[in-house]
C-alpha cells in the first residue's frame, strides 16, 4: 500500500513481485511497469538482481523519479510490519554531521560507486525479498496452526455428538427390548 501523505498527488507506477501484489494493483487499475510473479519460496540473489536491474533501468531512463521498496518486514511468526524504503535516489542522511569530512578514495570515487552501488541495490532488494518470504511463511504457519486447532475442536465436538447419538440409539433399543420382553411376560 502506498502512503498517500508521502507520495501526494504524484503519479505512481509499480514493479510488482508476486501474484497477490499484482492482482491487488490490477483490481485498482494501477499502472504496472513490470511483474515478477515467479519468485521461488527461497529467493535467489539472481532474482533480486533481475528485479533491481529493472527498477534501476526504469529510474535511469526517466520513467521513475524515485524508487521505493514496499514489503513486509519479518518480526516474528505472528507479527509482520509493512516497510517503505527509498531505494533510488539513495537517501543521504546528514543528521549529526557537524562538519564535512574529506575522504581520499583509491581508485577514484566514481569507480568505487560504480562497483558498490549495484551491489548495495541488489542486497537491499534481496533483503526485502527474504523478509517478505519469511513474513509469508510465518503468516502461513500461524494460519495452519489456527486451522489445526479449529479442526481439533471440531473433531472433538463431532465425536461427542456421535457418541451421544449412539448412546441414545442404544438406550432406545434396550428400552424396546425390555418393553417387548415385558409384553411377552404379561
Amino acid at each position: 500500500m502506498v502512503d498517500a501523505a508521502r507520495f501526494g498527488n504524484t503519479q505512481t507506477a509499480f514493479v510488482t513481485v508476486g501474484r497477490k501484489g499484482r492482482d491487488f494493483l490490477n483490481r485498482r487499475d494501477k499502472t504496472i511497469k513490470a511483474d515478477f510473479s515467479g519468485v521461488k519460496d527461497t529467493p535467489s540473489i539472481g532474482e533480486a538482481r533481475e528485479i533491481a536491474k529493472k527498477a534501476v533501468d526504469l529510474y535511469l531512463d526517466g520513467t521513475f523519479d524515485e524508487v521505493y521498496l514496499i514489503y513486509q518486514e519479518f518480526i516474528s511468526a505472528v507479527q509482520q510490519r509493512p516497510v517503505t524504503k527509498q531505494l533510488l535516489p539513495i537517501p543521504y542522511d546528514t543528521q549529526g554531521e557537524e562538519e564535512q569530512k574529506e575522504y581520499l578514495y583509491e581508485p577514484e570515487p566514481e569507480k568505487v560507486l560504480e562497483i558498490l552501488l549495484p551491489k548495495y541495490i541488489n542486497n537491499v532488494v534481496f533483503q526485502a525479498l527474504m523478509e517478505a518470504k519469511a513474513s509469508e511463511h510465518g503468516a502461513r504457519m500461524t494460519a495452519m496452526s489456527a486451522a489445526t486447532d479449529n479442526a481439533g475442536e471440531m473433531i472433538d465436538k463431532l465425536v461427542l455428538s456421535f457418541n451421544q447419538a449412539r448412546q441414545a440409539a442404544i438406550t432406545r433399543e434396550i428400552s424396546e427390548i425390555v418393553g417387548g420382553a415385558n409384553a411377552l411376560n404379561a
